[in-house]
C-alpha cells in the first residue's frame, strides 16, 4: 500500500536518508559529475509552471532545497497572468481547509493577500500564487514555496540543468529565446524536457519533430544533453506521495546518473535508451486519451467500451511508432501503464469527456482554464498531417493496394474530424469503434512487424 512506503527518515546526525543512500551525498557525487566546486552550488531552473513542471520543482526542492550552499532551483513563469476571482475564491476555501498553509501563509505574512482577493479587493497574479506553493492548474494540491523567476534571461543563463515543464507548441519558440542568452557561455547545460507532443514538417520530406529535437534545434546544445523524462503519473498525486516511476530517457552519459539522482522512495526513476519511442508515446497518448475520454462520457462509464477503445488505440499507437523507429520499445511495462493512466485520468482524457458532455467546446481553445493546454488536440493535427501523405503509402495486407498510413488508423481519422475540421460529432467515436472491417487490432500490428515498415525520414534521418 502506499501509505505504508516510508517516504524518508532523520538519521542521528539530521541527514536526509532515502533507501539507505544519503541525500547530500547523492548530490555531491552528481556536483562532482558536473566538476562543480565547493562554493558553486547546482543551478536547475524549470521553465513553464504547469502542474508537471511545478511538482517536479517541488519535488527537487523539498529533496535537496535545505543544502542551500550546494543547490539552488528556480522556476520560470511568465509575469502578468490575472487569477479570475472564480479560482481566487476556490483558492481561499483551499487555504482555510489546510491548517498547516494556512499557518504557513501567516507565518510568511502571505495570508492577508489572499483575503484581499477572496473579497474582490484585489487580484492576484500566477507568478505572486506560485512562490506561495499554488499552481494555477491545481490550486487544490499545494505546493511547498518555490523561488519564483519572471525574466528568462536571470533564470536561464547560469542554469546547470534546465527542466523542460513547457508544451510542446512553446518548446521552440522559449527555446529559440533562451539560445541568445546561451551564446557566452562556456559550459554546456543538461536539459531534461517533460514535454509530450510534436509539430510536424513537410520539407524537405515528411517527418516529425519531438520537443528534443525542437531544443537541439534551436538552442545547438549537442543531442546527447537533451534527455526526455516521462511515466505513468500524475502531478498532483506524486507531490502527494503515491508510489510511481518514470524513465528518463537519452544518451547514456547522462540518463544512469540523472536516474540516480532524481529517484526517491515514491517516485523511482529507471534510464532507458529508447528516446524516441518514449517520446512520441508520449504525443500519442495524449492523442487518444482525448478519445478515451469521448467514450467513458457517451458510454456512461462502460468497461466494455472502454476496453474495446483500449485495443484499438494500443494497436493503432503501436502500428504508428513502427514507422518511426526500427526496433521500438514494446508496448508493456512503464510505456503501457503511462498510457494506461492517461487514458484513464488526465486532463486531456478530461477534456474529451467534457466535450463529449457538451460542458465544454471547440471555441473555447486549447488551453482551458485551471487545466491549461491541451497538448493531444495539436498532436492529432500533426500526427494527422503526417500520415496522410501519399509518399509515406503502405500496401493494405490483402488487396496489396498503397494507401496513407492514416488510413489504417480510424480513431486517429475521426478525432481529426471531430478536433481539426469539425466535421463531426463526439459521437463518431463510437461508430469508428465498430471496425466495419472486422479485422482484428492485432492485424494492424501484424502488418507494422511483418514488413519493411521503418522509415528514418520521418525523423529527419537520410
Amino acid at each position: 500500500m502506499v501509505g505504508s512506503i516510508e517516504a524518508k527518515s532523520l538519521q542521528s546526525n539530521g541527514s536526509v536518508h532515502h533507501n539507505g543512500l544519503n541525500l547530500e551525498e547523492k548530490l555531491d557525487e552528481f556536483r562532482r559529475l558536473l566538476g562543480k566546486s565547493d562554493k558553486d552550488p547546482l543551478r536547475i531552473v524549470s521553465v513553464g509552471a504547469g502542474a508537471w513542471g511545478s511538482v517536479f520543482a517541488a519535488l527537487l526542492q523539498e529533496s535537496y532545497g535545505s543544502f542551500r550552499d550546494k543547490f539552488q532551483i528556480r522556476i520560470w513563469r511568465r509575469a502578468g497572468r490575472a487569477v479570475d476571482r472564480a479560482t481566487a475564491e476556490h483558492l481561499f476555501e483551499v487555504i482555510n481547509s489546510r491548517e498547516d498553509i494556512l499557518r504557513r501563509l501567516i507565518r510568511r505574512c502571505a495570508y492577508l493577500k489572499y483575503v484581499e482577493a477572496r473579497l474582490g479587493d484585489r487580484t492576484l497574479y500566477a507568478d505572486e500564487i506560485l512562490k506561495d506553493g499554488f499552481c494555477l492548474n491545481m490550486v487544490d494540491t499545494p505546493l511547498c514555496p518555490l523561488k519564483v523567476v519572471t525574466n528568462l534571461q536571470e533564470a536561464v543563463w547560469d542554469a546547470d540543468i534546465v527542466v523542460n515543464g513547457l508544451p510542446s507548441t512553446e518548446t521552440r519558440e522559449v527555446f529559440e529565446e533562451i539560445s541568445k542568452y546561451w551564446k557566452e557561455r562556456i559550459t554546456v547545460p543538461i536539459i531534461i524536457s517533460l514535454s509530450k507532443g510534436i509539430e510536424t514538417s513537410l520539407e524537405p520530406v515528411p517527418h516529425i519533430i519531438t520537443p528534443t529535437k525542437m531544443i537541439h534545434q534551436a538552442t545547438g546544445v549537442h543531442i546527447d544533453n537533451v534527455l526526455y523524462l516521462g511515466g505513468p503519473n500524475i502531478a498532483a498525486e506524486i507531490y502527494n506521495k503515491e508510489y510511481a516511476n518514470a524513465r528518463i530517457c537519452g544518451a547514456e552519459k547522462w540518463r544512469k546518473p540523472l536516474a540516480k539522482f532524481l529517484r526517491q522512495p515514491h517516485f523511482i526513476v529507471w534510464d532507458n535508451s529508447d528516446l524516441v519511442t518514449h517520446e512520441v508515446m508520449g504525443g500519442l497518448k495524449n492523442v487518444y486519451a482525448i478519445g478515451a475520454g469521448m467514450v467513458a462520457a457517451l458510454t456512461k462509464e462502460s468497461a466494455t467500451s472502454k476496453s474495446v477503445y483500449f485495443a484499438h488505440c494500443t494497436s493503432e499507437m503501436i502500428f504508428i511508432t513502427h514507422l518511426l523507429a526500427q526496433e521500438p520499445e514494446k508496448l508493456a511495462g512503464p510505456l503501457l501503464a503511462d498510457t494506461y493512466v492517461t487514458l484513464l485520468k488526465g486532463r486531456n482524457a478530461w477534456y474529451g469527456q467534457m466535450l463529449a458532455k457538451g460542458e465544454i467546446n471547440r471555441d473555447m481553445g486549447d488551453s482551458i482554464s485551471g487545466k491549461g493546454m491541451i497538448q493531444g488536440v495539436s498532436a492529432v493535427g500533426a500526427f494527422y498531417q503526417l500520415l496522410s501523405q501519399s509518399s509515406l503509402s503502405i500496401l493494405t495486407s490483402e488487396e496489396k493496394k498503397p494507401i496513407a498510413p492514416v488510413e489504417s488508423c480510424p480513431i486517429l481519422k475521426t478525432l481529426y474530424k471531430i478536433l481539426i475540421t469539425r466535421e463531426q460529432s463526439t459521437q463518431a467515436i463510437l461508430q469508428a469503434l465498430r471496425d466495419e472491417t472486422l479485422n482484428d487490432p492485432r492485424d494492424r500490428i501484424e502488418i507494422a512487424q511483418s514488413h519493411a515498415f521503418y522509415r528514418p525520414s520521418l525523423l529527419g534521418q537520410p
